[in-house]
């Protein structure tokens, strides 16, 4: 099935931005007028310049973010938060009426963007997640208060692109970066920490690598392929008074739940401080 969006702008392509490029050059998705993104430089812009795809740098074009939503009824914000605000206004004066402007920035609210944009254009914010370069994101999606349901499936559309996309009100997207947002780290941490252990058990750095990862993925891929959940698939595997069991009852010994919360409560508290900067 075909995905077809409009004419759409990234105005900062960066590691983000180029993930979710990635995704709208799939084969299966049609952009009709084509993509237009941005970069400061041209070295990064000419890495981006293929076929679909209008690449403009503003190192040799300073018009270039402007130059690039002419005509684009789909823009994604891709800067740094505290650039935002000034290519809002920058671009203003030149969206279509009806434009949907999606912000990739944390910290940055609806309410700020609306401010920044005529009122004739549409706002939304995103919080996708990293997997986002293999097309495997988690991205929350949150409606500013111009946006119509067309124009939130409009944005869903876009990051279904990248993955699954998960729909909040707004005074929940900085909780959902603590989860979605974040938790490619603690996954990542994790994997650093049994890898370790594997180590000390006399596996080699390459043993232990193979070992952790096949048994992460494998287990990601079982749970997406099952229709029980994690809690079922973790007793399927914990026999009673075996290995799995024992370990398990270290880890619920060390009150790993509740490390969690207080490692969830740690990150909202830090979004909730950069948001109020």
């Amino acid at each position: 099935m075909t995905t077809t969006l409009p004419a759409t702008a990234i105005l900062g392509a960066g590691s983000m931005g180029g993930a979710i490029l990635a995704g709208l050059l799939r084969p299966d998705v049609l952009v009709e007028g084509g993509i237009r993104v941005t970069n400061r430089t041209e070295a990064k812009a000419a890495a981006l310049r293929h076929s679909g795809v209008t690449s403009l740098a503003l190192e040799t074009d300073a018009q270039a973010n402007a130059s690039a939503v002419i005509g684009a009824k789909l823009v994604l914000i891709g800067v740094k938060p505290h650039m935002v605000v000034d290519l809002l206004r920058e671009i203003g004066p030149v969206l279509e009426p009806g434009t949907v402007v999606v912000s990739l920035a944390a910290g940055i609210t609806t309410e700020t963007m609306e401010a920044a944009l005529p009122e004739s254009a549409v706002v939304l914010r995103s919080m996708p997640n990293t997997p986002a370069v293999v097309g495997l994101a988690v991205t929350g999606l949150a409606p500013g208060s111009r946006s119509s349901d067309s124009d939130l499936a409009l944005a869903r559309s876009l990051f279904a692109c990248v993955g699954d996309v998960v729909t909040v009100e707004e005074d929940r997207i900085d909780a959902l970066s603590t989860i979605s947002g974040s938790g490619p780290a603690y996954v990542f941490y994790l994997i650093e920490e049994m890898t370790r252990a594997a180590v000390d058990l006399g596996f080699s750095e390459q043993q232990a690598a193979t070992m952790v990862q096949g048994t992460f993925r494998g287990a990601s891929e079982l749970l997406a392929a099952d229709v029980i959940g994690p809690e079922e698939l973790r007793r399927r595997v914990t026999s009673p008074k075996g290995t799995t069991e024992r370990a398990v009852e270290v880890l619920q010994g060390a009150g790993l739940h509740e490390l969690f919360g207080r490692a969830s409560a740690a990150a909202l508290a830090r979004a909730r401080e950069i948001a109020a900067q």
